[in-house]
């Protein structure tokens, strides 16, 4: 009978110290699952024109990867956020895919950061419009021979959405077109947010005016646009 009560004395301690053992793992995790539980879905509202800041240093970090060290930057330029730059952010932390559906695109930095990610085995794929891809300054050609997939209209209406989804979870809207004149002097807006149901309506218009603009379907002869 002693030595029986010994055994389960026994088992009792090594159990408890099993607990005990693994009780701070446990409680990180159930600490981790809290913290992603109260995360709030992001919101964020950009308001432009842009101060004009440096944006080289960002890029520069984000061609690196993320292992390097943050690069230097010895511009005369303000070194401090902006709108510009928090757009920037956004697109950059692209991990897996990047849905661009742009009227007009003839920003530099934008068009530099669309294809670091396309470098960095990002899904990169871009809707535009004809007329405004052929201007001088677009980013366009650039994506193209970058090797990034660009389709565009050929009807008789523009193109005229700007939005973007990243990662297929994070949707990027607003009045802006993604051009140095707009960015640094339009009156603009620009919502970033993380909402499943607007993400899904508006992959899905994606995934509707990709089909549509598909080269196989283009006519020889297409009619002439109206007045915009």
């Amino acid at each position: 009978m002693s030595q029986l009560r010994w055994q389960v004395v026994a088992a009792a301690t090594v159990g408890l110290a099993l607990v005990l053992e693994a009780l701070p793992a446990a409680l990180l995790w159930l600490r981790a699952w809290r913290r992603r539980r109260q995360r709030r879905p992001r919101r964020e509202v950009l308001f432009f024109p842009s101060q004009v800041t440096c944006t080289e240093a960002l890029l520069q970090a984000a061609g690196a990867g993320p292992a390097a060290p943050l690069p230097g930057c010895g511009c005369s330029l303000p070194h401090t956020e902006s709108a510009l730059s928090r757009l920037l952010r956004a697109l950059l932390a692209a991990r897996a895919s990047l849905e661009l559906c742009l009227f007009a695109f003839s920003s530099p930095q934008l068009g530099r950061a669309v294809q670091l990610l396309h470098q960095r085995g990002v899904r990169v794929r871009v809707v535009t419009d004809c007329d405004y891809m052929a201007l001088n300054g677009s980013q366009i050609g650039l994506l193209r021979r970058a090797g990034i997939q660009v389709r565009h209209d050929q009807d008789l209406g523009y193109m005229h959405h700007k939005f973007a989804v990243v990662d297929r979870k994070v949707l990027i809207t607003g009045s802006l077109n993604w051009t140095t004149q707009a960015i640094q002097n339009n009156r603009e807006n620009v919502l970033i947010m993380e909402d499943a149901e607007y993400v899904r309506l508006f992959l899905g218009e994606f995934e509707r005016i990709w089909e549509e603009f598909n080269p196989t379907k283009y006519t020889f002869f297409p009619q002439k646009k109206r007045g915009h």
